[in-house]
């Protein structure tokens, strides 16, 4: 009897804090979701050659210094995609071991 309720007792530990994970992990996929539009916008951007002319016009000094222009950093947005297209990679990873 004892073995029965250590398991029950741990199966339940184990639901709570998977029940929590998924819950998490759907709320990012909601907020991801949400800004595939910006991420585009972004893409198209990054790759125009419009990005190139603005990161030239910063070189030259003609961008105020107070203005934020991480986006013209030669390795922000670079980075940025980098990292997504390695969140679906391991989704897709995630999603071939649950077909399994």
């Amino acid at each position: 009897m004892t073995e029965r309720i250590e398991r029950i007792e741990k199966m339940e530990i184990l639901l709570n804090r998977l029940t929590a994970v998924v819950h998490q992990a759907n709320e990012a996929l909601a907020q991801l979701e949400d800004s595939l539009a910006d991420l585009k916008e972004l893409t198209d951007y990054y790759t125009s050659p419009l990005w190139m002319k603005d990161f030239e016009a910063d070189e030259r000094g003609e961008i105020p210094s107070h203005i934020r222009r991480g986006v013209l950093s030669e390795d922000g947005v670079y980075n940025m995609l980098w990292e997504y297209r390695c969140l679906q990679d391991r989704m897709d990873f995630l999603c071939k071991q649950d077909d399994q």
